[in-house]
């Protein structure tokens, strides 16, 4: 079974070949052009000769740029659901980047991608992207690396803040609050753990603990303790995300303190 970067290459090696006879074609017909301009019967004659064959080799580099590609439209949505991820796994590790399954999702950092077989496509960070050549997307992914990370941590951070307080309003102040009970208070409506799932979950935990926010808007500051819950949380509880480096972050519980409390 041809791989989809195979594929592409096919395509993009027939399409350049017929840009070449296209380009033969366009010169020919401005000879013939200027020729016609000139009065000159013999330079048509002989120019046209020529163009019946650059005709042909037009004609028949369109066809094999048609069917260049090698996957029906059956083809491409089963490859995608079924082989894909594993072609790309394998480009990442060629090319050096770090890239794990978890959660259905492939965690990149700084990102998290999802495939989408039937539309031909694939989502990053929840963002419908049209490029599925694995070699294009790896390097697209490398690229979104040195980018600065688009997330709005001082959002999350507030809708964190509002899930802790209707959980621990009748706990004591202070209360540490295992993250996957802030999850589930999130994600509550219909459809929105599939929409927001736990791999996009830990990103955002991850970028809110990178980016150097301490308090929420109206003071009150937060940690993220691990410890002995983190050791004896299993993965249905904690949340994790990739570092730039390969490293794993592990995520268990949150606590806010008002105030200096």
């Amino acid at each position: 079974m041809p791989t989809f970067e195979q594929g592409f290459a096919d395509v993009q090696r027939a399409a350049f070949a017929a840009a070449k006879a296209s380009v033969v074609l366009v010169t020919l017909t401005k000879q013939i052009q200027k020729a016609a301009q000139d009065g000159d019967i013999a330079k048509i004659r002989k120019v046209s000769e020529r163009l019946a064959g650059a005709l042909e080799v037009a004609r028949q580099e369109g066809v094999n740029t048609r069917s260049a590609w090698p996957f029906t439209a059956e083809a491409e949505e089963a490859y995608l659901r079924d082989d894909y991820e594993r072609e790309l796994l394998d480009v990442a590790g060629t090319e050096g980047l770090q890239i794990r399954r978890q959660d259905e999702r492939i965690v990149v950092y700084p990102s998290v991608l999802r495939i989408l077989p039937s539309e031909r496509a694939v989502s990053i960070d929840r963002i419908r992207v049209p490029t599925v050549r694995p070699s294009k997307l790896v390097a697209l992914l490398k690229a979104n690396q040195t980018k600065k990370p688009r997330f709005a941590s001082e959002r999350f951070l507030e809708a964190l803040y509002r899930a802790y307080r209707l959980l621990t309003e009748k706990d004591s102040a202070g209360a540490t609050i295992p993250l996957h009970r802030i999850y589930e208070a999130l994600t509550l409506a219909p459809g929105a753990s599939a929409e927001y799932n736990r791999s996009d979950f830990g990103r955002d935990l991850f970028h809110l603990d990178r980016s150097g926010l301490n308090q929420t808007k109206s003071g009150a500051t937060f940690s993220l303790p691990a410890s002995t819950g983190l050791r004896r949380a299993g993965a249905k509880t904690t949340f994790s995300f990739i570092a730039s480096d390969g490293e794993i972050i592990t995520y268990y519980a949150i606590r806010f303190a008002e105030g200096n409390g």
